[in-house]
């Protein structure tokens, strides 16, 4: 208490009257540096002595004292905590210099006690000295002590945190996307609080979400900032400009680059490498040359950007010529570039090339990282090569790039593809041996692989490893209570206790997901043990999981194949929200065609576009009806001129043409298959061999030829047996010789094998006859 109000008498005098008393023995800085320290070593305790050099303290001063290497750590935190109290002696030096000594050893602990030592004496601590405790664990990975001093700040010093304090935490938070639910309760918490966010919040908040894929959230941050009055700078811009391009928004991306007063480097690396990421490489470039006369000067990521881009749509030959010409400008490649270059051989087929490559790195001072592995060994699984993908896999266990989950997953994949379900096993017993927890990722895989060679006891063996140990209790709390459940732990002080059960359930890592449940689903399915596949459907549930509409989808179709069309649909109407899935509408529709039920398919897309708002519901009655009525061409063009999304919608106008053509209703399909034509609307292969084939039987040779020939202009390669069909089907017929020999022509000019189909005697005679034409002459 005395020394509180000795405090509280020395900042009166001294703020009342500074210029006039204290200025002449203090003009010198070295000398109160001098004055400091010995003050430091002396005084106890330290803070009223030090209040009547306030006035000639600066931010420089602060940071040369701190740095002070014969200062005793605990007096250097000592002496920050009580500068902090200013905000003029605040510098980002000396918040750095800090982090360093807290991240020495004992540092944190040291911390701690002075934090201890000052609350016994009464005097209060500023938000900012946890600021920099939470940074400093966040810099040493240690995300829990981080957490843990945010809640320790509020419960046992009284401290309420400021936008700092929150901003710093939270940057904790959305690095692993397990915790973002306890980010927003700690940014509902900061709003009740009455606590301001700056753009910083919504920065960290928004570059957490992109990075994690979830742009819809991460653009309501966007749209709150906007809201609240808070105009995006340039760091703001540029996370959002790399969100929009991480989703395919180029356009909108492009369009807020533009919004930008004064582009930077970094804003034009980002929006270019969004248009790399989609192949759009003519635009790239023509960007490149617009930024390039506005001064910009193409880097490292840009070029690895531009090279990314060429390999992805095939232009490998103009990737290696882009890399040539950077290392001509002296620009030395980094792991990331390895990477690229090593995936684009990979491609090209270049496989040695890039397994030399990848020798040559670490004489180049660039040692292969395990992305550069995974993308050789991946290569050569996929050219059947896998005992030298197992070498190389080994070869990597004794370097410092240490196997993931991908590595083994792609081996594992590998394997099973080739029938090889023991050797993946293997491997999976070797992950296990180093004493390595298989990912989901790993263990889906291999239970993909037993389910596919009919090995479902092994596979649901499997699967009940992976939920030995899961903390079922905690997740079903979790997941029912939901954000309710952490916004009020964070608002009662219990965020270290939030942050513990998420990370609980982080950890047990293997747990399985919706995908492994999927993937044992289709497996029951395809053996036809479709109550197996239900029960299984009732188990994730129990455990806390939601199906997906690849869940539904898959029962849909196995409940379909097994003749239970009624508990099919039961199943789709129970479940409203994947209603709105286009694959399971598919599904359906596909079914109802099969089944010639082609009105309950019409009925169905009917419903997907209204669910999807292509359609209001009197435009969708009146096409149903004109459907109905027989009015079949009338219902398709309305559809069609209202259609704005075709490339969404054509496996439906698909699905309907091979739906009449197994109805038996082959003008009507012809019909359809003339206007999707006109239209310029896909008809897919499958479609055209329906037709084919229908159309041969019911002898409308012309309109088959046509169909034919459509599906030679679009490059379609159909199978050996529909060919040798139309073709026999036009040798019956004597007038049709010349169509035959002309169509044999074009068959071969686009690759087919026309030879190995010759087995119809006329045809052999009439490709005999005109080869002795050519010939004589």
């Amino acid at each position: 208490m005395r020394s509180q109000m000795f405090l509280r008498s020395a900042v009166t005098h001294f703020s009342s009257k500074p210029s006039r008393t204290h200025h002449r023995p203090y003009s010198s800085e070295f000398n109160i540096s001098s004055e400091v320290i010995s003050i430091l070593s002396k005084k106890k305790p330290i803070e009223p002595a030090l209040e009547p050099l306030v006035p000639f303290l600066s931010r420089k001063l602060i940071a040369s004292v701190i740095k002070d290497q014969n200062l005793n750590p605990q007096l250097g935190f000592r002496f920050f905590i009580w500068a902090s109290r200013r905000e003029r002696l605040r510098s980002k030096e000396s918040f750095f210099l800090l982090i360093d000594m807290l991240s020495k050893e004992n540092g944190c602990d040291l911390y701690w006690q002075t934090l201890e030592d000052l609350k016994s004496i009464g005097v209060s601590i500023d938000p900012y000295c946890f600021c920099v405790l939470i940074s400093a664990y966040a810099k040493m990975g240690l995300a829990e002590n981080a957490v843990e001093s945010f809640g320790r700040m509020k419960e046992e010093f009284d401290c309420r945190p400021d936008v700092f304090t929150y901003n710093a935490v939270l940057r904790v938070l959305v690095k692993k996307e397990v915790f973002f639910t306890l980010a927003f309760a700690v940014y509902s918490e900061m709003l009740k609080c009455n606590v301001d966010p700056n753009r910083y919040t919504f920065g960290v908040l928004m570059d957490g979400l992109y990075k994690k894929g979830r742009m819809n959230d991460a653009q309501k941050m966007f749209d709150d900032m906007t809201g609240r009055g808070i105009l995006p700078d340039r760091v703001t811009y540029t996370i959002l400009i790399s969100g929009l391009c991480q989703r395919g928004s180029v356009e909108d991306a492009k369009k807020v680059f533009d919004e930008m007063k004064d582009p930077d480097s970094v804003a034009c690396h980002a929006l270019l490498d969004g248009f790399c990421k989609l192949g759009r490489m003519v635009e790239a470039f023509e960007m490149l040359r617009v930024f390039e006369r506005d001064g910009f000067v193409l880097g490292l990521r840009g070029y690895s950007s531009l090279i990314d881009g060429l390999f992805r749509v095939g232009r490998y030959d103009e990737g290696f010529e882009l890399y040539e010409i950077m290392i001509k400008k002296n620009m030395k490649p980094d792991v990331v570039l390895y990477t690229i270059l090593i995936q684009g051989l990979s491609k090209a087929g270049r496989v040695e090339d890039a397994l030399k490559l990848l020798s040559s790195m670490p004489s180049k001072g660039i040692p292969p990282d395990t992305y550069c592995y995974n993308a050789v060994i991946k290569a050569l699984c996929e050219q059947g090569l896998l005992e030298e993908a197992r070498s190389l896999h080994l070869e990597m266990s004794e370097t410092e790039s240490f196997p993931d989950e991908f590595t083994h997953t792609i081996l594992i994949c590998s394997m099973c593809r080739n029938g090889l379900v023991r050797k993946a096993e293997e491997i999976f017993r070797e992950i296990e041996k180093r004493g390595c927890s298989p990912s989901v990722a790993t263990f889906n895989a291999l239970i993909d692989g037993l389910c596919k060679s009919g090995e479902l006891k092994e596979a649901r063996l499997l699967l009940h490893k992976m939920e030995v140990g899961r903390p079922a209790s905690l997740f079903l709390r979790l997941s029912h209570s939901g954000n309710r459940s952490f916004d009020a732990m964070v608002g009662s002080g219990s965020i270290l206790k939030a942050y513990k059960d998420l990370a609980h359930l982080a950890d047990a890592g293997n747990s399985p997901d919706i995908v492994t449940y999927n993937v044992l689903i289709n497996g029951f399915c395809k053996a036809g043990n479709i109550d197996g596949a239900l029960k299984l459907l009732n188990v994730l549930q129990l455990k806390g999981l939601s199906p997906d509409s690849v869940t539904y989808n898959t029962l849909i179709n196995g409940l379909h194949r097994v003749g239970r069309e009624e508990e099919a649909f039961k199943l789709f109407y129970a479940k409203d929200d994947f209603r709105h899935s286009p694959a399971v509408y598919r599904s359906l529709m596909t079914w109802s065609c099969r089944k010639r039920k082609i009105a309950v398919a019409i009925s169905l897309w009917m419903k997907y576009l209204k669910k999807v708002s292509c359609l209001d519901d009197d435009t969708a009655d009146e096409i149903e009806q004109c459907f109905k009525k027989g009015e079949t061409e009338r219902a398709l063009r309305r559809l069609i001129e209202l259609d704005t999304s075709r490339e969404e919608l054509g496996p439906y106008y698909t699905i309907w043409l091979i739906g009449l053509c197994q109805a038996g209703r082959f003008q009507e399909a012809l019909m359809v298959f003339s206007v999707l034509r006109e239209k310029k609307i896909l008809v897919t292969p499958p479609s055209c061999v329906k037709l084919i084939h229908g159309l041969c039987k019911r002898e409308q040779l012309d309109a088959a030829v046509d169909v034919f020939a459509y599906t030679l202009d679009n490059k379609f390669k159909l199978m050996p047996r529909v060919c040798n069909y139309l073709l026999s089907s036009l040798l019956q017929t004597r007038d049709r010789m010349g169509i035959v020999s002309q169509l044999a022509d074009r068959m071969e000019r686009a690759g087919y094998d026309v030879d190995s189909m010759l087995r119809f005697k006329v045809l052999k005679r009439l490709r005999h006859r005109k080869s002795r034409v050519m010939v004589g002459t």
